[in-house]
């Protein structure tokens, strides 16, 4: 058992600071007037109540952490895992069970449960007389007999109901109060409905050891549960998962169809499924979609039959919070006046309703509000749960932002004080300097070597510099210097458990939040230009025609950056361009002849880094590396930090000149690490996609007269750079986001938990490779660079400092690091969109001309077709059949109208025709002419509607023909927005300094940062809005 980063061995000592023990770790708070032992049940019930700040020395035993791993699940024991490890929470476990006084053998016909809390109470007791009796102990529990049995046994250990306790010694914490009233009423609730309720709406689940030993024998799948957020009704799939994906015959996931045979599982839970005979087999749906409201519309022609089945068990339940929007008054008032139990509505489509009992359900019609999923019964229709907090109002930029934040379980509060006094310093009056200590370990390049990065504009954050040089043989020596972030962040620590909760930098669309403090994030592990700076460097020999390498050195540098350049200055130096030189700080107080000497040679070391970084390229291509479409956009302040632009990135060859020297960086460091650690070193793999994934871009390529190969990814990569349109680019661009859209996702694993076959990069074309260059904003790099310190220390037969994750640990770690990794990635894509939305939605679609635009068609669906708009980046669905059965038609001009008819579908078109005879038909990769709106949902997220008013492409106007054209898209989309949410707070002058007092204290970098993001993360893809609609 592993909690709080502490192994339990154990001891017999305690966390009491003023007395004879000398514990590591955490130590309670000597400012407390007692201290709190919750029992076992307490701790299930009641822990998002012990996650209170206010609440102080509460002590955990090791029996009530186990009775919540075995009967919670993995999700809730985790949580109380991340409690003890928090240094912000007053709380530590004591291993009860380890300990020789304390431990208590189970009586004969004595139940788990009563046992549970005998066994907490001893140990209640021991801990009193440790503590020399100078420290009362209030031991709070649910279970009555043991208040009144235990309740004046022993002097100095209170026995009290936890209701009781909150009422006593908190009577004036009032969310504590609401909350527990919340569990307590939805226990009520549960209580008698199981009493009253004699007929099962659902079947039971099989017992654990009957869906072992039927998952062993293949009778049985086990996967996790996928919820279609478009047909959530009716439509969920589960991805095999564990043995069940090796040993199976199937090749694709399993269709759960309905409610009956979902069988109470929710949205990433881990089930167990049976397979039903194959003629109750059924397929996917085909059509267009927008919500699961929509079910009796699609009910056109399905696909093909696959495997499908229903849920027999539940291996572990992955429930989370939830934001839910209540009903509304309307609503409220039809449930009858006095009604307790309430339906609310989850933001997310793929979770079901859920059933709560408040009697605010009119106050907070109106607000985004957190519950959670307590229990669901076979006899309810729905799950119960309980009220948690309210986010803010709907509608309001950071009520919505927050929902978002929650929803990914993204937690954003401050680095704590403990976490703060473990970075160093660094003030005007107390400045921050090498040490002799480290200049005497370190290998110096401040006089060496010319060493500068390239990076966005405005980047504060700059984790990498590069340098490349001459060596006295005439050979060239390239180097990558990265931050030496673990110089200042040491295992363990409490900044260190952070880093490791947070696993990286989050990105929004007007905002970040960091994984470590500003102090090492933006100041001293940023390679800023003209300070001195600890990296960790890779060094190559290089041969000085072939740029072959000959030799390479990894180890920990000093370093001093003479140029932070952006890229474009760099790109405008690489072609010749040295007007451009007036805008480097570094060059302003030079005279003309060191000017000139200085420009001449970092032109030189810019061009030799392009030329080294074009070979290294040729090498991976030849190996099949893909270069796949992303239409990447980078966010433009204003001097008060409000976005005034977003402007889709242009790409610049020295982009790839830097994520080449990158790549290269990584794949050695990969390979070192693996060799001296081969079953416990953190890599990254890129499986290759299943082949069916690529059909639609092998059809949609046949349209245009392309074939793309995809036995691999040498031919995908060589037949998409064959598959281009000289007259529409536009073609090529969507077929590599096509194939983008096939690829699985990259992921990080510990080699000693996967096969060396599977170690290889598809879409990079290497054998092995890892994250190594960015541990500012990623924890895996800060794992990677542990691991290289080690495996140097291992080569010169020194001791490895610091003890490494063995492969279990790392394997969980990485599951860890990987999950948010993916919540990262679907928060910055639900905060763009939330933002194109907020900016569209106050224009009028019939007469605001920037809601017309340019569209091209990208998919052929049974009611409509997908569009892609590239002036905005967006891609969703245009319906050419509407709710009323009409479908479009095309009058002389080419405007669309809505009149009766039927719709015809192809492979690669789609023709509608009217009653009365006309007919228009739409291609593949059509250019047609599209208008922009906003779908409102109070519930839910709004969503971009995409209308066909005409089937020719857009005529810009002659106003618009030069602002359009520009290669700099301008768009003042996320300025609007911000703009308007100001004038609208602007009237409630109250509420909105609590938001930015709020906003201070929890949003810890508000600036230029999207731009950041985008150029460093390339997972994030084509921006597809088209997941809002039912493909």
């Amino acid at each position: 058992m592993d909690l709080g980063g502490q192994k339990l061995l154990i001891l017999d000592s305690c966390a009491q600071p003023f007395f004879t023990c000398h514990p590591d770790g955490k130590l309670l708070s000597s400012d407390v007037t007692h201290y709190v032992i919750p029992d076992w049940k307490v701790v299930q019930d009641y822990l998002e109540i012990l996650e209170f700040p206010e609440l102080k020395g509460i002590i955990f035993m090791q029996t009530a952490c186990q009775a919540v791993q075995h009967q919670r699940g993995r999700r809730q024991y985790n949580k109380l895992r991340n409690l003890l490890k928090d240094a912000r929470h007053d709380c530590i476990l004591f291993a009860n069970e380890f300990q020789q006084c304390c431990y208590l053998p189970r009586e004969r016909g004595e139940s788990m449960e009563k046992w549970q809390t005998r066994s907490i109470y001893n140990a209640a007791v021991w801990y009193y007389h440790h503590c020399q009796d100078r420290m009362p102990i209030v031991m709070v529990t649910e279970d009555e007999e043991a208040v009144q049995q235990y309740g004046s046994e022993t002097e100095g250990v209170f026995v009290i109901s936890f209701k009781n306790y909150l009422d006593n010694f908190w009577p004036d914490l009032k969310a504590a109060h609401e909350l527990c009233d919340s569990i307590l009423q939805s226990r009520r609730e549960r209580e008698n409905e199981s009493q009253e309720s004699h007929g099962k709406e659902y079947p039971e689940h099989l017992p654990l050891e009957v869906l072992e030993a039927g998952i062993k024998s293949g009778r049985y799948i086990q996967g996790i549960l996928n919820v279609n957020k478009h047909r959530a009704q009716i439509e969920a799939f589960v991805r095999l998962q564990g043995a069940s994906s090796k040993d199976s015959d199937l090749v694709s996931d399993i269709l759960i169809h309905g409610m009956k045979a979902r069988n109470r599982s929710i949205h990433g839970d881990v089930v167990v499924v049976e397979l039903l005979p194959k003629n109750e087999w059924k397929g996917r749906t085909v059509a267009l979609c927008e919500n699961d409201c929509d079910d009796k519309a699609s009910g056109e022609s399905p696909s093909e039959p696959m495997p499908t089945g229903r849920v027999v068990g539940i291996l572990q339940k992955n429930w989370r919070d939830y934001v839910v929007t209540f009903p509304s008054k309307e609503e409220v008032q039809s449930q009858g006046k006095n009604a307790q139990k309430i339906l609310v509505t989850p933001w997310d489509y793929r979770i079901p309703k859920i059933r709560i009992s408040t009697q605010q359900a009119e106050a907070l019609q109106d607000f985004r509000v957190v519950v959670r999923i307590d229990s669901w019964e076979s006899t309810s229709v729905y799950p119960n749960g309980h009220f948690v907090r309210v986010l803010g109002r709907i509608g309001d930029l950071e009520g919505e932002i927050a929902t978002i934040l929650v929803e990914n379980s993204i937690s954003v509060i401050p680095f704590s004080e403990a976490q703060m006094c473990e970075m160093p310093v660094n003030t005007p009056e107390n400045p921050w300097k090498v040490s002799r200590e480290e200049e005497q370990k370190r290998k110096d390049l401040r006089k060496s070597h010319l060493v500068f990065s390239i990076d966005p504009k405005g980047c504060e954050d700059v984790d990498d510099t590069l340098s490349i040089r001459t060596l006295n043989n005439g050979n060239l020596e390239l180097g990558v210097h990265i931050a030496d972030v673990t110089h200042f962040v040491a295992p363990n620590s409490y900044i260190d458990i952070e880093a490791r909760t947070r696993a990286t930098t989050y990105y929004l669309a007007d905002r970040r939040y960091d994984m470590l403090p500003s102090v090492l994030s933006a100041d001293l592990c940023s390679l800023l230009g003209g300070v001195d700076r600890y990296a960790v460097s890779i060094m190559w020999e290089l041969d000085k025609t072939s740029y072959e390498i000959k030799e390479v050195w990894y180890g920990r540098t000093i370093i001093r950056s003479a140029y932070k350049l952006f890229y474009e200055a760099a790109q405008e130096l690489l072609d010749g361009n040295f007007s451009v030189v007036d805008d480097i700080p570094e060059f302003k107080d030079l005279d003309e002849k060191s000017r000139q000497a200085k420009l001449e040679e970092l032109v030189w070391a810019i061009g030799k880094l392009t030329d080294i970084a074009r070979h290294v390229r040729a090498k991976r291509d030849g190996c099949g590396a893909l270069e796949l479409e992303g239409v990447e956009v980078r966010v433009q302040l204003d001097d008060k930090k409000n976005i005034h632009d977003l402007i889709p990135k242009q790409p610049l060859e020295v982009h790839e000149t830097v994520a080449e020297c990158m790549i290269l960086a990584n794949h050695w460091v990969a390979k070192k690490i693996w060799e001296s650690f081969p079953h416990q070193a953190l890599l990254r793999q890129h499986p290759p996609p299943h082949q069916e994934f690529f059909s639609e871009l092998r059809e949609c390529a046949k349209a245009k007269g392309f074939f793309i190969d995809t036995r691999s990814n040498k031919t995908l990569a060589d037949s998409l750079d064959n598959a281009n349109d000289p007259h529409d680019p536009i073609v090529n661009r969507l077929l590599r986001s096509m194939a983008t859209q096939a690829m699985s996702n990259a992921l990080y694993f510990s080699t000693g938990s996967c096969a060396e076959e599977e170690f290889h990069h598809y879409g990079l074309a290497l054998d092995t490779y890892t994250h190594f260059t960015s541990p500012i904003r990623r924890y895996s790099d800060i794992v990677v660079h542990r691991l290289l310190m080690a495996a140097i220390s291992k080569d010169k037969k020194m001791e490895i400092k610091g003890n490494l994750f063995s492969n279990k640990d790392l394997e969980e770690l990485c599951r860890h690091i990987n999950n948010r990794n993916r919540a990262a990635q679907h928060s910055q894509k639900q905060s763009t969109e939330l933002f194109q939305c907020m900016y569209f939605k106050d224009k009028d679609p019939a007469t605001e001309e920037r809601c017309i635009s340019d569209g091209v068609i990208y998919s052929i669906r049974t009611n409509g077709v997908l569009v892609f708009i590239p002036r905005f980046g967006i891609k969703g669905a245009a319906y050419l059949k509407n709710k009323d059965g009409l479908v479009i038609s095309s009058g002389p001009d080419s405007r669309s109208a809505w009149k009766p008819g039927s719709l015809q579908r192809f492979q690669n078109k789609i023709t509608s025709t009217t009653t009365d005879g006309e007919s228009v038909t739409f291609h593949l990769f059509d250019h047609v002419t599209v208008r922009i709106s906003v779908q409102a949902s109070r519930c839910h997220s709004d969503t971009i509607r995409l209308e066909i008013i005409s089937n020719k492409p857009y005529k810009i106007p002659n106003t618009e023909l030069i602002h359009q054209s520009s290669p700099l898209l301008k768009s003042e989309l996320v300025k609007e927005v911000t703009k308007s949410m100001e004038e609208a707070q602007l009237a409630q002058e109250v509420k909105v300094n609590i938001i930015q007092e709020e906003y201070q204290e929890y949003c810890q970098t508000k600036g230029r940062s999207l731009y950041t993001l985008l150029e460093e993360i390339r997972d994030l893809a084509l921006l597809d809005v088209s997941n809002n609609y039912g493909i």
